[in-house]
């Protein structure tokens, strides 16, 4: 029997239309569904954007509405060991009214009364929780020890001062402040990089990410010598296991026999950007770093080769030489300039150079005492009044001064300067 080609030529003519039928009916139903998909995740978006934004809105009128000035009493309700000379001290208002949140990263500013000193002490510690935590604030305190090398030496006078208050006992508080503190409007992908007890900071952030239910991509990068010294390592564990949004690299730099790869920690070494550039996927992140001032030099120079904005590096500075991010125009060694400085009170008039630090380094050095605390801009102790000239600063000050007066602890002249001191 001959093959009827009218019929097959109908049938596969047919075929085709049905098929192209059913890809058009296929294409319609993904463009659908593709559609809707991007519909469903812009209004994610837009909803996750106005909740940051009303958290934004009442965290800002209750900072208002709580917020106090000077000083004001707390009660250690809580001490808790977090690793070998490392302690969480929480907080709660002695007189029983609300605090104000806070920004995660921010620090609080203690003037403690110690044995054997002659007038109040002044210290800035991190916040190490997220301001979700309303009724308390938590300060980590590492115990400075002496150096090894100085059999004589002495152990930290703040640190091993707060380690020995007990439970129930108060200390002067100034409310939250500082410059260094999360984006929490933003969505960007972020990095958080703690070296040793500068964990503090970026462990509030970190923490805030996670209690708020972002799903924005966050990288944890946590730099220190072994288990021993390993603060918060149940919880760091917890938070990679809850929050799929999360990443967190554990960095020893000196493993014990003790210390489990893959489970105390996930790689060997120093958190560094040599260690940033091979884990990340891009440079594309919005970077907060704090940690001992080698390290953050280390890392900052390294992302700004690396080529991430200036813009995109934040870091909490302990000190006015911590972190300079070198610019091209620095690269090569300058001609070094001079300054005068006019102690007015005590009639000394100085030469600064670029090889100084700040005008409380030159004071100290020649005699003249400026009261001081943190040294990084932070507790405004230093605030000394400018009678004449102008300053600049290496970092912007945790604390803003008033008119009229610089942070003496990491202002630098610019010419001739004439200050009340």
């Amino acid at each position: 029997m001959q093959p009827n080609w009218a019929e097959i030529a109908g049938i596969a003519i047919v075929g085709g239309a049905l098929l192209q039928v059913a890809f058009g009916i296929y294409g319609g139903l993904a463009r659908r569904q593709y559609a809707a998909r991007r519909q469903k995740a812009a209004i994610a978006l837009f909803e996750e954007r106005a909740r940051l934004d009303l958290d934004s809105i009442v965290r800002e009128r209750m900072r208002r509405e709580f917020a106090w000035e000077g000083l004001r009493k707390f009660k250690i309700d809580r001490k808790v060991e977090e690793a070998d000379s490392v302690c969480s001290f929480y907080l709660t208002p002695h007189d029983g009214k609300p605090i104000p949140p806070f920004l995660p990263g921010q620090y609080l500013t203690f003037q403690l009364k110690i044995p054997g000193q002659a007038k109040p002490v002044t210290r800035c510690y991190s916040l190490s929780d997220s301001p979700t935590e309303r009724d308390y604030y938590r300060v980590t305190i590492k115990r400075i020890m002496p150096p090894p090398n100085v059999p004589d030496g002495k152990p930290g006078l703040v640190s091993s001062f707060f380690h020995s208050l007990d439970i129930g006992e108060l200390v002067d508080v100034k409310a939250p402040s500082g410059s260094f503190h999360l984006d929490t409007a933003s969505n960007r992908p972020v990095v958080l990089i703690g070296g040793g007890v500068g964990l503090t900071p970026v462990l509030s952030m970190l923490n805030t990410i996670c209690r708020s239910g972002s799903k924005r991509e966050t990288w944890f990068f946590y730099g220190i010598v072994n288990r021993n010294h390993h603060a918060m390592r149940d919880h760091l564990q917890r938070l990679a296991r809850e929050h799929d949004n999360v990443k967190i690299v554990v960095a020893y730099s000196n493993p014990t026999e003790h210390c489990i790869l893959g489970q105390d920690y996930q790689e060997q070494g120093y958190a560094d950007a040599k260690l940033l550039q091979r884990l990340l996927p891009s440079n594309n992140y919005e970077f907060y770093i704090c940690g001992p001032p080698p390290m953050m030099t280390g890392i900052t120079k390294g992302l700004q080769d690396w080529g991430v904005p200036d813009a995109d590096i934040h870091y909490e500075a302990f000190g006015p030489a911590s972190v300079r991010p070198q610019t091209d125009a620095q690269a090569a060694p300058a001609a070094e300039t001079t300054a005068q400085i006019v102690f007015a009170r005590t009639g000394k008039s100085i030469a600064w150079t670029t090889s100084d630090k700040s005008i409380l380094d030159v004071a100290e050095a020649n005699g003249i005492v400026i009261d001081s605390g943190c040294r990084a801009g932070n507790c405004g102790t230093c605030e000394t009044a400018i009678r004449s000239g102008t300053v600049s600063y290496p970092h912007t000050p945790g604390l803003t001064p008033k008119e009229g007066s610089c942070l003496a602890c990491i202002a630098m002249p610019q010419g001739k300067l004439v200050i009340d001191a």
